[in-house]
C-alpha cells in the first residue's frame, strides 16, 4: 500500500507514472470508503483523482499556488498534504473541512464555497508575485460548470489583457451539480466531439519542421498559414483570442499525458489554459451513473450508492417543490427560475411537469434575479428559487432591477438559517439584513411546512411588488397538511401563547425553539407568550405596540445574523415610535462566521437552544426582581 506512507506531496516525485496510477486506485477507494461514514462530495473529488496527483507531482505546494474553485473537489489535495488520518472528521463540528480552509494547512492558499473566484484569485497572486519579483507558479482548477459565471469571464478577460504568467486548468466534465447550460457549455461539448483537429494540426506543426530553414518572407507565410488554421481547426480559439495559449484536450485520468501537458505549459511565458477531460465519479458505478446524487451525498451504502436516511416529515424542499406544481397547475403565468439549482432547488419534479416553465440559467445567480424583473414586467409570475447563500451574489440586481422597479418577483430563499456541514461558506443567515432594508420588499418566513405551503399561495396572490418566503434546511414538523391553500393577511403575526409579563417574538424553525421553552417553563410556575413573528418585513405594528403597552419583557430569538435582523427591526420600529420603555432582548447568531458542524451543534455553539432561551427569560425575571427590590427600598 503506498497512500498510508504519502504524508507529504513531496513524497509524490520519487514514484514512477505506474506507481502514480496505482496509488490513483488506493485513493478512489480511500474516498468512497471514508465518506460512507461522513457524506460529502463524492462524484466531483473521484473525477480529479489523476488531475491532483499530476499538479502535486509536477509543482511544489505550498510555494506553487494551487487554487480550486469552490473547493468542493480538493479532497484529494487534503490526503496529499497530510491529512488523511483526520478524514473520519470530514464536515464534522471541529473536524476537516468539506471545502479548503487556510486555516487547516499552509497548502491551502484560497478557500471558497461559492463558483467561479478561482481565476480572479489567481490573478491576484500572479500579480502580488511578480511585484514581490519572485518566481513561483499559479495553477487554478476550475470546472466547466463554474466558467459559466460571470466572474469568471471578467477575470479571464482581465488575465488575457495583462499576459501574466499562471496556469488555468479547465477540469471538464460536463457537469457541475446540474446538467450544465448555456453557450459555453455548448462550445466545450465541440470542443470534446471533435478528434479530428488534433490529426490535423500534428500534420501541418510536422510539415512545417521537416523545411530546412524558414526565413523573412516564408516564416511570416508559415505564421499566417498556422494562424488560418487555427481558425478552421484548433476548437480552443476562444481562449486564443483572450490571450491564453490554449493545450488540450487531455484525457484527465492519464497521468503519463497530464505530466507532459504541464511540462508544456511551463515552457509557455504568458497565461496558459490546459483543457482537461474528466469523468465525475470516475471508479464508481453509482457515482457515475447518478451524478446529481453523488455530487453532495450524505452517509450511504457503498454496495449500491444509496443514502442512508432517517425516516421522518418531508423536507422544507421537498414541500416547496410539490406546492410549487400545486400552484402552478393553478397559474399558466408560474414561472420557476433557478441558477444551477433544479435539483437542490427541488425543482426537478416542477421541471417534468412543465418543462417549458423551468429555467436553469446556469451558475449566474445576478442574471437570474434581472431575468426575473423582466419576466415580472411582462405579466409573468417568475420565482426565483435559489439558496440564501448563493442569492448574496445578486444583491445589486435585487436592488435595482427588483425592488427599484417593484418587479413581482417571488423569492424562495432555501438553506435559510444554519446548513450544517457545508458550514460558514454557506450559512444562511445574512439574507434577512440585507434584503429587510431594501425599499418594496416584503419577507416571510414559516413556523412549519404546512404555513410554508399557505405563504406560497400569498406569494403569488400578492400583485403589489417582490416577495419572499425562506425556509430552512431541514426536515417540517410533521404537522398536518391543509388541504386547501389560503392567503395570509401580509405584516400579520401569530399569537400562539399568551403569558405573564414574558414574551418570545420568533420566526421559523426558533418558534418551535420557543414553545419548547415555554412548556418547560410552564412546569416550574412561569407562563411565557410565544408570538410566531411570521413577517420580517413589514413587522405586525399592532401587535409590537401591544406588547409595549402591556409591560411584556420580550426575547426576540431567530436563526440569522443578530445585527440588522428582525431583532434590529423590532428595536427601530420602537426607537420610531418613541417607545422607550419596551424591554427587547436579542437573541440571533453572533458577528461570527459559524463554521461546519450539525445543525444542533451550530445551534448550540450560538446559544439559540430550548436551554439557552429559558436561561435567558429566567435571568431577565431575576433582574426584574432585583429592579423592584431596589426601587422598593429606596
Amino acid at each position: 500500500m503506498l497512500l498510508p506512507q504519502i504524508n507529504d506531496p513531496e513524497q509524490l516525485k520519487s514514484l514512477s507514472v505506474d506507481e502514480l496510477t496505482t496509488l490513483a486506485e488506493e485513493i478512489r477507494r480511500f474516498l468512497i470508503e471514508k465518506l460512507t461514514a461522513t457524506g460529502g462530495h463524492l462524484g466531483s473529488n473521484l473525477g480529479v483523482v489523476e488531475l491532483t496527483l499530476a499538479l502535486h507531482y509536477c509543482y511544489n505546494s505550498p510555494r506553487d499556488k494551487m487554487i480550486y474553485d469552490v473547493g468542493h473537489q480538493a479532497y484529494v489535495h487534503k490526503i496529499l498534504t497530510g491529512r488523511q488520518d483526520r478524514f473520519d472528521t470530514l464536515r464534522k463540528h471541529q473536524g476537516l473541512c468539506g471545502f479548503v480552509k487556510r486555516s487547516e494547512s499552509e497548502h491551502d492558499v484560497w478557500e471558497a464555497g461559492h463558483s467561479s473566484t478561482s481565476l480572479s484569485a489567481a490573478m491576484g497572486m500572479a500579480m502580488a508575485r511578480d511585484l514581490k519579483g519572485e518566481d513561483n507558479k499559479v495553477i487554478a482548477v476550475i470546472g466547466d460548470g463554474a466558467l459559466t459565471g460571470g466572474m469568471a469571464f471578467e477575470a479571464l478577460n482581465h488575465i488575457g489583457h495583462e499576459k501574466r504568467k499562471l496556469m488555468v486548468i479547465l477540469n471538464d466534465n460536463e457537469m457541475s451539480i446540474a446538467p450544465n447550460v448555456g453557450a459555453m457549455h455548448n462550445y466545450l461539448s465541440k470542443i470534446r466531439s471533435d478528434r479530428h483537429y488534433l490529426r490535423a494540426k500534428d500534420e501541418v506543426e510536422g510539415l512545417l519542421k521537416k523545411i530546412p530553414a524558414i526565413g523573412g518572407r516564408l516564416a511570416k507565410t508559415a505564421e499566417q498559414l498556422k494562424n488560418s488554421l487555427k481558425y478552421m481547426m484548433v476548437p480552443g480559439v476562444l481562449f486564443e483570442e483572450l490571450g491564453f495559449t490554449y493545450l488540450g484536450p487531455v484525457d484527465g485520468h492519464d497521468l503519463e499525458k497530464m505530466i507532459d501537458t504541464f511540462h508544456q505549459a511551463d515552457n509557455v511565458a504568458g497565461p496558459v489554459l490546459v483543457h482537461v477531460l474528466t469523468t465525475k465519479g470516475k471508479g464508481y458505478k453509482p457515482a457515475e451513473t447518478d451524478f446529481y446524487k453523488s455530487h453532495a451525498i450524505s452517509p450511504y451504502k457503498i454496495e449500491s450508492g444509496q443514502a442512508l436516511k432517517a425516516v421522518g416529515p418531508p423536507m422544507y424542499t421537498e414541500v416547496f417543490g410539490e406546492t410549487l406544481i400545486e400552484l402552478g397547475r393553478e397559474d399558466s403565468r408560474l414561472i420557476a427560475v433557478t441558477p444551477a439549482m433544479p435539483g437542490g432547488s427541488g425543482l426537478f419534479p416542477f421541471a417534468k411537469e412543465f418543462p417549458d416553465r423551468m429555467i436553469d440559467v446556469g451558475i449566474a445567480e445576478q442574471h437570474a434575479a434581472t431575468l426575473c424583473a423582466a419576466l415580472a414586467m411582462e405579466g409573468m409570475k417568475p420565482v426565483y428559487a435559489v439558496y440564501s447563500t448563493f442569492m448574496q451574489r445578486a444583491y445589486d440586481q435585487i436592488v435595482h432591477d427588483i425592488c427599484r422597479h417593484n418587479a413581482n418577483v417571488m423569492f424562495a430563499i432555501d438553506r435559510a438559517g444554519f446548513v450544517g456541514a457545508d458550514g460558514e461558506t454557506h450559512q444562511g443567515v445574512y439574507d434577512v439584513a440585507f434584503m429587510r432594508h431594501i425599499p418594496n420588499m416584503v419577507m416571510m418566513m414559516p413556523k412549519d411546512e404546512n404555513e410554508l405551503r399557505h405563504m406560497m399561495k400569498t406569494a403569488l396572490e400578492y400583485n403589489d411588488g417582490p416577495i419572499a418566503y425562506r425556509y430552512p434546511r431541514i426536515n417540517g414538523t410533521g404537522v398536518a397538511m391543509d388541504p386547501e391553500l389560503r392567503t395570509i393577511p401580509i405584516g400579520s403575526w401569530e399569537r400562539l401563547r399568551t403569558g405573564e409579563g414574558y414574551a418570545v417574538v420568533a420566526c421559523g424553525p426558533m418558534v418551535q425553539v420557543a414553545e419548547e421553552a415555554a412548556d418547560l417553563l410552564k412546569r416550574e410556575g412561569i407562563q411565557v407568550g410565544v408570538v410566531n413573528a411570521r413577517f420580517l418585513k413589514p413587522l405586525d405594528n399592532s401587535m409590537l405596540l401591544d406588547l409595549a403597552h402591556a409591560g411584556t419583557n420580550m426575547v426576540v430569538i431567530e436563526e440569522a445574523c443578530q445585527a440588522g435582523s428582525l431583532g434590529s427591526s423590532v428595536l427601530e420600529f420602537y426607537a420610531e415610535n418613541e417607545i422607550y420603555d419596551a424591554r427587547v432582548h436579542l437573541m440571533g447568531v453572533p458577528d461570527i462566521f459559524v463554521e461546519h458542524g450539525s445543525i444542533k451543534e451550530q445551534r448550540q455553539e450560538t446559544g439559540l437552544t430550548v436551554e439557552a432561551l429559558c436561561a435567558r427569560i429566567k435571568s431577565m425575571m431575576a433582574l426584574s426582581a432585583y429592579n423592584y427590590k431596589t426601587t422598593s427600598s429606596s
